[in-house]
């Protein structure tokens, strides 16, 4: 189409002359047009504040139809990510894992634990499990408390080596951070009041405000779906957070109506709160992973190296987390959670 409007308005140059610079001018264009896409309109983030370009995200999509799928076999070897942090000295000899503090069952701090107050959880129990394999201490990890839309700077940036923290393995993120095989599976839920009339992700949520978390996939999947017209257009998307907690807070004041987030922070969520409930089935497929920088090629291997160990152990192990944290607001059928037998992007 670009070509034919071009020749349309070279009529009055005459002739053959005309044509080939109008040829030449499409090849020079389709020359140009990978390039231009791949650096993006202006900087443009995309949906849900990942500060992907739009083009970026629709190549990523393009390369990565199954992002679970897209991260490194198994090693127990070192490398230079790991010998960085075997080398430091002191009190300073630690893993620095990015985590939550303030998700049920996840990672919290329980008031009634008493003395400090330490963080503990499923994600908290793979950290300490990730911790023994690369300095032979559970307890070698510094926990720093990372707001769901900080997750993946605080990696580029090198505040942490790694995030554990309900972090789902997606397309776009894998243009900025590596990522483990999944150790999780969940997808979107509705969370509403009891007395709430919506009943699920159906027209009911037509002119209802729903709280997300910035950066989170609830609220790119909605975004995509409201422009798509799988959400109602007049579904009020403007009430984010930086902690998906906080949106649990907005619903008990009344301050929205739903919340969307991962079915398994909705069930920890709906145990600490008797007034609300998971609202319908979850509506996506979801899988949460170890999240590292994209060049620690070393660490993410040996990552999957202690999942594939974790998974298998039947004493200490994934189930053993399940049923210490997650099976009374999950229920008994940890099969449903566990994710399939991994694949991995390339084996050597």
């Amino acid at each position: 189409m670009r070509a034919q409007r071009l020749r349309t308005g070279l009529k009055g140059w005459g002739g053959v002359g005309a044509m080939a610079f109008a040829c030449s001018l499409a090849v020079l264009f389709a020359c140009l047009l990978p390039v231009l896409r791949s650096h993006g309109t202006g900087g443009e983030t995309g949906a849900g504040g990942h500060g992907v370009t739009r083009g970026g995200q629709a190549r990523a999509a393009q390369e990565c139809a199954e992002p679970e799928k897209q991260t490194l076999a198994p090693s127990d070897a070192d490398g230079p990510t790991i010998d960085e942090i075997q080398n430091r000295q002191g009190e300073k000899r630690k893993l620095i894992v990015g985590v939550d503090q303030n998700s049920y069952r996840w990672g919290y701090r329980d008031p009634n634990s008493g003395g400090d107050a330490e963080l503990e959880g499923f994600d908290i129990d793979l950290a300490h499990r990730i911790a023994q394999d690369l300095l032979g201490d559970p307890d070698a990890v510094q926990f720093k408390a990372i707001p769901t839309n900080q997750r993946e700077p605080a990696i580029e940036n090198g505040r942490v080596d790694m995030v554990v923290r309900t972090m789902t393995i997606n397309c776009a993120r894998l243009e900025k951070v590596a990522f483990s095989a999944p150790y999780f599976r969940t997808g979107q839920q509705l969370l509403a009041p009891k007395s709430s009339a919506i009943t699920g992700y159906d027209g009911t949520l037509a002119g209802k405000k729903i709280c997300t978390a910035a950066g989170s996939t609830a609220l790119s999947t909605l975004e995509q779906d409201r422009e798509d017209g799988r959400l109602a257009a007049d579904t009020d998307l403007g009430t984010t957070v930086p902690n998906q907690l906080d949106c649990l807070v907005r619903l008990q004041l009344g301050e929205v109506d739903a919340v969307v987030t991962d079915g398994a922070l909705a069930a920890s969520q709906a145990a600490q709160d008797p007034t609300v409930q998971l609202k319908g089935d979850a509506f996506t497929t979801e899988y949460y992973g170890v999240a590292m920088k994209k060049d620690a090629d070393d660490l993410v291997r040996r990552v999957n190296h202690v999942l594939r160990e974790w998974r298998a152990d039947e004493s200490g192990g994934w189930q053993d987390s399940y049923d210490a944290w997650l099976k009374p607001t999950m229920g008994d059928d940890a099969a449903k959670s566990e994710p399939p037998a991994p694949e991995y992007l390339r084996t050597s």
